[in-house]
């Protein structure tokens, strides 16, 4: 018998189109290459992903957002196409596995004056606000926008529900976050997460030409740039191990950092944040969880290995977490003295002090195991065996 309460949550492309259209009033989604992506990913969370009521309703309004973003974007492309003309000189990329200790690095970069990262807010709504009015750089005294309001309380909302997840991933809406979520504006990304975990949409996913997706999320950042522009990108998210060479054409003087850890952490931590994000379905097996994510990162690291093959490698810094955590100014001092970046006094003691507030487990520390998540310490090292030679991971 069908589930009555899941199928009145219809998750149906021609649906949701018409949903993100009545809610701009806009009809111009731009390129419909994103429609093929649209359709792999509704093939999946109306099959295999098997959501529950509350992870249609979320994941349906989830797409409308994207949706509708897309609209105003075009928009703003169409009454100021000036903005594709607009460069992003010598952006800073920091990526690696994840759990690599790319989120602390970045936010510490972050403190940089001269360091423009990509906040929460703006991940989620790149688009302007108000399209009427020119784009002003925001004052001390500019009201904060509303949509970063609304989601600094959503958020704060999700963490009274589910404390755990901050203990594995902070968030503050204002605060430094990954380029995922221009990336999920694709609609052919990683998405939350665990899309890549799940089939069909992980094959098909590994399997595309990532090139449209890097030059529309190129023209994310210009628009945000335009409406609030600053020194120096400071950009990060694992995902761009599956596009590292993407990115280079895309940005020819990108900076970027590669972290390591020990895979035999962060597969089992990274497990434990896919677990959490897998409350959307209905159940799922942590022991088929395991293989599931040690496979996706092995082959995206690979993807890495092979693009820096490739590619220029005075491009690339790379920075294990044991050396992080002993001496970050020391990291810090690497990375910029590699890019021939300015470490102004100013910005060095914003970065000291920045350490000394965020201890590490300042939000709480998650219990995790290999074993919970159906793998062992064998599977983990001899299938990122390639990997941990290359960069002498310790294990």
């Amino acid at each position: 018998m069908a589930n009555t309460a899941t199928d009145e949550i219809r998750l149906d492309e021609d649906e949701l189109l018409a949903k993100a259209r009545e809610a701009t009033g806009l009809s111009d989604f731009g390129d419909e290459g994103f429609r093929e992506g649209l359709r792999a990913l509704l093939a999946m969370y109306t099959s295999t992903a098997k959501l529950t009521p509350q992870g249609r309703k979320s994941t349906r309004r989830r797409l409308v957002e994207l949706l509708s973003n897309r609209l105003r974007v075009a928009e703003a492309f169409r009454v100021h196409p000036e903005i594709r003309e607009r460069r992003i000189r010598r952006p800073v990329y920091l990526t690696g596995l994840p759990r690599t200790g790319t989120s602390a690095l970045f936010n510490l970069l972050a403190m940089d004056p001269a360091s423009r990262p990509l906040l929460f807010w703006e991940g989620r709504h790149p688009d302007p606000l108000d399209l009427a009015r020119p784009p002003a750089p925001p004052g001390p005294d500019a009201p904060p926008d509303p949509r970063m309001v609304a989601l600094a309380a959503a958020l704060e909302r999700g963490r009274q529900k589910n404390p755990e997840f901050a203990k594995i991933h902070f968030v503050r809406a204002d605060g430094p976050e990954e380029c995922v979520e221009l990336l999920a504006h694709t609609l052919s990304s990683v998405m939350m997460g665990i899309e890549p975990l799940m089939e069909p949409y992980g094959e098909w996913f590994q399997a595309q030409d990532l090139r449209p997706q890097y030059a529309y999320y190129r023209d994310l950042l210009k628009l945000i740039d335009w409406q609030r522009p600053g020194e120096r990108w400071l950009l990060k998210s694992p995902c761009h191990l599956w596009a590292l060479d993407v990115l280079v054409e895309m940005f020819p003087d990108a900076c970027i950092v590669q972290t390591h850890r020990n895979p035999l952490q962060i597969i089992a931590s990274y497990c434990s944040m896919m677990a959490a994000l897998m409350a959307v379905r209905e159940s799922f097996d942590p022991t088929q969880l395991g293989p599931a994510v040690l496979e996706y990162l092995s082959r995206s690291v690979e993807r890495a290995m092979s693009a820096r093959d490739r590619t220029d490698p005075s491009r690339f810094v790379d920075v294990h977490y044991r050396a992080f955590l002993g001496n970050p100014m020391d990291v810090v001092g690497r990375v910029y003295g590699a890019f021939g970046l300015e470490l102004r006094a100013e910005a060095a003691g914003a970065m000291g002090r920045h350490l000394e507030e965020n201890v590490q487990n300042k939000h709480g520390s998650h219990e995790y195991t290999l074993e919970q998540y159906g793998l062992t310490r064998e599977m983990v090292t001899r299938r990122l065996a390639a990997y941990i030679e290359r960069f002498q991971v310790p294990t």
